[in-house]
């Protein structure tokens, strides 16, 4: 069972602020013993000193026990009033140095009183003590004054400082939130645009590549001439792999999750394989190095990592002619990682080829990979060569957030 009790402290600050004000206040009583009238009734010269030396020193035990710390100084103060109406010099010297209504640490009491009981017993409290404190019935300018600054006062300073300290909060938590729902809804109307982007890119694009696909079978069927035919399928194939990666693209950037793994076979298009006996057909010398089952990416991710290859030997034959290549492909449960390693140039590169990109290749790599939630890196290797990475997820993650599909240039 959870206890309930309360700290005798909440910290330390708040120890030392109770202990302070309680010292001082006793060292005060201690010198108007010394330095003015005692107490001469029948309890002695020191009850007064003893009895406001106890309410001092109670302060200290307010956190813990708040009501039993207030009814003490309470009762101490009915005490006090009731000597000074019955009794004179019993709990009060009759000619004392300093206006003692009530007892002295009433309004450090009552100031921290507002931080452990709630509103109305602390009015009550103060209500109640200002009574005994100004003596209405016998009005003076003596006590009138003492009552209300040793009562009201404290209780009045500490509750407009407890109240502008909340409403102050109250306003930055406001301003947090207003804050937090504008980034909500700039966020919301980026996705929409996004979509609605996506949307027009795919209808005009799939309009286009269509016709292409339609137009390239139909010439394949009518033409007489075998090169044509066979140029005609390669223009049909690969515009209806276009489409399908346009389709795959929006897709993501309209927030579409994957549905599953997909297993991409060595005759598929989008195998990397194929970049590789491209890549050797036309006298790079490359390998290939592959670890894992492919069927454990989706399909975004699959094609990612193959743009990225595809993009990485390109450049290797744009600008390390007579380097040889290394394809590495690592699936595992949390995804890909692909890398792209050349050696140094066996020769400078022609400068009509390598200038015949856009010099934008590495960066849309990387934010072809950061919208699928991949990490990219490039950078020179050690003896004149290059690599291309990416580490990528099985899966491609929600895409909210996610800016443009950028793509993949020449560099």
């Amino acid at each position: 069972m959870t206890s309930t009790r309360r700290p005798m402290w909440p910290s330390r600050a708040d120890a030392f602020w109770l202990f302070l004000p309680a010292a001082v206040f006793a060292g005060l009583n201690v010198l108007y013993q010394v330095l003015g009238e005692r107490t001469t009734g029948a309890l002695g010269p020191a009850a007064g000193l003893v009895l406001q030396v106890a309410c001092d020193f109670s302060l200290v035990l307010l956190f813990r026990f708040p009501a039993l710390v207030t009814g003490f100084v309470t009762a101490a103060a009915f005490a006090m009033l009731a000597s000074d109406l019955f009794a004179p010099g019993l709990l009060v010297p009759v000619q004392p140095i300093a206006l003692t209504t009530v007892p002295t640490i009433t309004p450090v009491l009552l100031a921290q009183a507002v931080r452990v009981l709630d509103r109305r017993t602390v009015l009550w409290l103060a209500g109640i003590l200002a009574v005994v404190a100004m003596r209405p019935w016998t009005p003076s300018w003596a006590t009138t004054p003492f009552g209300l600054l040793s009562t009201a006062l404290p209780v009045a300073i500490t509750l407009y400082v407890e109240a502008r300290k909340q409403l102050l909060q109250s306003l930055r938590d406001r301003a947090e939130r207003a804050e937090r729902e504008q980034h909500l809804l700039a966020e919301q109307a980026l996705a929409a645009e996004r979509r609605r982007l996506a949307g027009e890119m795919h209808d005009v694009v799939t309009h286009r590549l269509s016709l292409m696909v339609l137009h390239a079978g139909a010439l394949g069927v009518t033409s007489a001439d075998p090169a044509v035919r066979t140029a005609a399928e390669d223009i049909r194939r690969e515009g209806a792999l276009a489409l399908d990666e346009l389709r795959d693209l929006v897709g993501v950037l309209r927030n579409g999750a994957e549905a599953g793994p997909r297993t991409l076979s060595p005759a598929e298009p989008g195998d990397p394989a194929r970049l590789v006996e491209e890549s050797r057909s036309v006298g790079v010398a490359t390998e290939l190095v592959v670890d894992g089952d492919p069927a454990q990416v989706s399909p975004t991710v699959a094609r990612t990592a193959y743009r990225l290859v595809q993009e990485a030997l390109t450049n290797v034959r744009k600008h390390a002619p007579g380097a040889s290549a290394t394809v590495g492909l690592r699936y595992h449960p949390g995804g890909l990682d692909v890398s792209v390693a050349s050696t140094a140039a066996a020769r400078p590169p022609d400068p009509a080829l390598a200038g015949s990109g856009s010099g934008a290749g590495l960066a849309g790599l990387r934010q072809r990979v950061e919208l699928v939630g991949g990490r990219f890196a490039a950078g020179p290797e050690p003896g004149g060569g290059f690599r291309v990475g990416a580490i990528l997820p099985a899966y491609v993650p929600t895409a909210e957030g996610a800016r443009s599909d950028p793509g993949a240039r020449g560099r």
